[in-house]
């Protein structure tokens, strides 16, 4: 499936076989999970993306062909992920001080190279990870992003007793079993009136749920917002007590508007979270078989990748939308 122009759907053809150079591994894609981001891109909401383009950064599939011949990490028949971070220079600033998630010449799965919409892919070595054998090649996809990106804005969040969450999509709904794995007191935000979201945080686990609109029983610690909503962060500031933290979850949020100093003194603090880093994935796929994080999925063949956008666009989905590529 092929982006030719943002806002514009996207077009199934024929697509060359790529070929791995040195360094890199050609990949059968079995599945690839469909992500808010890929929607961003779609939509034209994230500025200049490789035209033409196939998206898609939660990939998963065996590899089929090593680049250069040899590689002391994986070999033929390994079966891989390909999250969003594709490759950084190394050699920056940022990545010389471990954060190659801020590289300024970094390159994103999907984004800035071709993703996983297709039959195969071409990926960095250095940039694939090894899966947990007891996850299925369609349950393991959303880990790829809406866990990993979800896992780095929960460890931003750092060493709290009781966490908010704003937005309880995909990726707060595999984060929450984190947080309540390691002890948290979750505090879970959504649509107002969405009481059908609040119960299922319930049963999942949550001390307290509401809508957006409501202020928690207690004053929290940390809050991630995972809705790209931008009103929520003078909101969820309020909701914090002295020298908490709102973490921003997304790519892409709408303008902030403007609030009281009052708001953000006692030392409180606004971050954000850009892309992930290698470690994050290495942490995150040790965790998640041990709490078992669970995935909720629906699958579409590759061929119903608009739907799946389309669905994703409305908020009808039942789960992370998993696109099935080549079937096992």
């Amino acid at each position: 499936m092929v982006l030719d122009r943002p806002s514009q759907p996207l077009q199934l053809r024929d697509v060359p076989k790529p070929k791995a150079k040195a360094g890199e591994l050609l990949v059968r894609v079995n599945t690839c999970a469909v992500c808010r981001t890929d929607l961003h891109v779609v939509d034209g909401e994230l500025p200049d993306p490789k035209l033409p383009l196939i998206p898609g950064h939660q990939i998963v599939g065996p590899v089929e062909e090593i680049g250069g011949g040899e590689n002391s990490q994986f070999k033929v028949g390994d079966r891989v992920g390909i999250p969003w971070l594709g490759w950084t220079d190394g050699e920056c600033v940022y990545c010389r001080s471990s954060r190659e998630n801020l590289c300024d010449r970094a390159k994103f799965t999907g984004y800035t190279i071709d993703g996983g919409y297709a039959e195969f892919t071409v990926a960095d070595s250095r940039f694939c990870f090894h899966l947990p054998d007891n996850y299925n090649d369609v349950d393991v996809a959303p880990l790829l992003c809406a866990g990993l990106i979800g896992y780095r804005s929960y460890r931003k969040a750092g060493d709290v007793r009781r966490l908010g969450i704003y937005g309880f999509g995909n990726a707060a709904h595999l984060i929450a079993q984190i947080a309540l794995y390691e002890g948290r007191e979750l505090f879970v935000f959504t649509r107002p009136g969405d009481k059908a979201t609040q119960e299922s945080a319930k049963k999942l686990g949550a001390k307290w749920t509401g809508g957006s609109d409501e202020m928690p029983p207690e004053k929290l610690d940390a809050a991630i917002i995972f809705a790209s909503v931008g009103p929520l962060v003078p909101t969820a500031l309020r909701a914090l007590a002295k020298g908490g933290i709102v973490v921003c979850g997304g790519i892409h949020m709408s303008d902030i508007p403007s609030f009281p100093y009052a708001d953000l003194w006692g030392e409180r603090a606004i971050t954000s979270v850009a892309n992930l880093t290698r470690r994050d994935a290495e942490e995150f796929l040790k965790i998640a078989p041990r709490v078992p994080v669970q995935t909720r999925t629906e699958t579409f063949p590759l061929e119903e990748a608009n739907i799946a956008l389309d669905r994703f666009r409305a908020g009808k989905s039942k789960g992370t939308a998993v696109l099935i590529v080549n079937a096992d």
